[in-house]
């Protein structure tokens, strides 16, 4: 596997608890990395060539930070789940198509990101992740937004460049969030839920390349109190 240029790595992760072997050609754990279960709190394995991850990725219970972006995992193994102390995981430019449930077990994540990937439903698992900020889920297939993103805890959730053509209503509920980006998706006027404009606390949508005019979106009932809170936030940044 060539992973002797990599031993100073390790060497310097044991004492760091940092380890960053991205661009290493790799296409499987290296044994060495096994024994760096117990220090590890950020792994950056990104631009390899790992099609799948090991089950042995649970044991890295103190992991804050995982980078797996440009490689092609097709899946995630349920045993991610283990990853409690998790707060950020990247994984864009896969080919995920659909999302392990242990996810939901993650409460700590404060941003994910799975933009550039294959998934086709919305993952429902990381709904009631009361600590997640940022969630980018920009450039998949996904078709629809369920009534389960109402508990979605985010202040900012990227949706462009999917084929979205039903949006729930109870985006609208969505507590903290702010931005909301729906751009380029499959969406008609009538699909946009009044509720998200008039009663919510979305500053911020961004929905042009859909199947609607931006000028027609400007004439639906809500899109005064949507302005009144644009106009807040600009203010406030001034």
């Amino acid at each position: 596997m060539g992973n002797s240029p990599l031993k100073k790595h390790y060497a310097t992760a044991e004492k760091t608890g940092v380890l960053n072997i991205s661009k290493s050609r790799l296409d499987e754990f290296p044994p060495e990395l096994k024994q760096l279960t117990g220090v590890l709190r950020s792994l950056d394995l990104s631009s390899n060539k790992f099609n799948r991850l090991p089950t042995e990725i649970g044991t890295f219970i103190h992991l804050k930070n995982l980078n797996l972006d440009h490689n092609n995992l097709t899946q995630l193994p349920l045993e991610i789940g283990n990853l409690v102390k998790l707060e950020i995981i990247t994984a864009t430019f896969n080919k995920l198509s659909s999302l392990p449930s242990s996810l939901s077990q993650l409460l700590n994540l404060k941003k994910v990101e799975f933009q550039r990937n294959e998934l086709k439903t919305f993952p429902v698992m990381l709904c009631n992740l009361k600590h997640l900020d940022l969630l980018d889920l920009s450039c998949n297939k996904i078709e629809s937004i369920p009534s389960e993103v109402g508990s979605l805890s985010v202040t900012e959730l990227n949706l462009n460049q999917n084929q979205i053509s039903s949006l729930a209503e109870e985006i609208a509920d969505c507590p903290r969030l702010k931005t909301l980006r729906i751009q380029e998706n499959c969406l008609k006027l009538s699909d946009v839920p009044p509720k998200i404009l008039a009663h919510s606390n979305i500053s911020t949508i961004n929905a042009e390349g859909n199947l609607f005019d931006m000028k027609n979106f400007m004439e639906l009932d809500g899109y005064d109190e949507y302005m009144e809170r644009y106009t807040a936030v600009k203010k406030k940044l001034f």
